[in-house]
């Protein structure tokens, strides 16, 4: 198996991740098959469509049809499931794929847009984070959900700080391209899996004070 399959096949995998996770995450809104396929689709395909309309190439799901039919096939699968199982199974299953899905995405694009040698060195860890949050951030907003920015937990700093240390390591080492893009990918998953198991937070002093109608 080559890189570009590797890519590919991890790509798929974080469709699948995303598309169940969307799912998972509006079943208490009690959304029926048809909403649970389009919110699924969505959130699997949003961010990177956001990042290939950005760098003026072909959105990457208009020349290969299979990630749309992955996310509706995992969409049905998370919905099915979510009526087998429990909440408290539902919503911890969902926020540990939803890590796998991040990680995945963000070295994904980080790299797919160093290819392209787009707007460097800033434009590939802006893409690669708004491709791993920017589906979640749609669903979030069409689900009429708080979505992952206005909430506290360590989301987009983990997916920030392993895209910063693929785009820094591949520029001082290009020939461990695949060795640094595995290393990046599990240190996203493991603080997302961190701040998951351990409930971790955005510290106060790294957030706004509260309003006076909030006190």
């Amino acid at each position: 198996m080559d890189v570009a399959e590797l890519q590919y096949l991890l790509g798929m995998a974080g469709t699948v991740a995303f598309a169940a996770t969307a799912v998972a995450a509006v079943a208490p809104k009690r959304v029926d098959l048809f909403g649970a396929i389009v919110l699924g689709i969505i959130t699997a395909i949003g961010g990177g469509t956001v990042r290939d309309l950005i760098l003026e190439v072909p959105v990457f799901w208009s020349t290969d049809l299979n990630y749309i039919w992955v996310a509706m096939g995992a969409s049905v699968a998370a919905f099915v499931a979510n009526r087998t199982m429990t909440r408290g199974q539902v919503y911890t299953s969902m926020l540990y794929l939803d890590a796998i899905g991040v990680a995945m995405f963000a070295v994904l694009a980080t790299h797919k847009v160093m290819d392209l040698n787009f707007g460097w060195p800033l434009a590939p860890v802006l893409l690669g984070v708004t491709t791993a949050i920017g589906g979640g951030l749609i669903r979030d907003v069409l689900a009429g959900r708080t979505t992952l920015l206005l909430r506290h937990e360590l989301y987009a700093i983990p997916v920030t700080i392993g895209c910063i240390f693929y785009v820094v390591l591949l520029s001082m080492f290009p020939e461990k391209g695949l060795l640094i893009g595995y290393a990046s990918t599990a240190l996203i998953f493991v603080m997302r899996a961190a701040a998951i198991y351990w409930n971790l937070s955005v510290p106060d002093w790294l957030s706004t004070r509260p309003s006076k109608e909030e006190n």
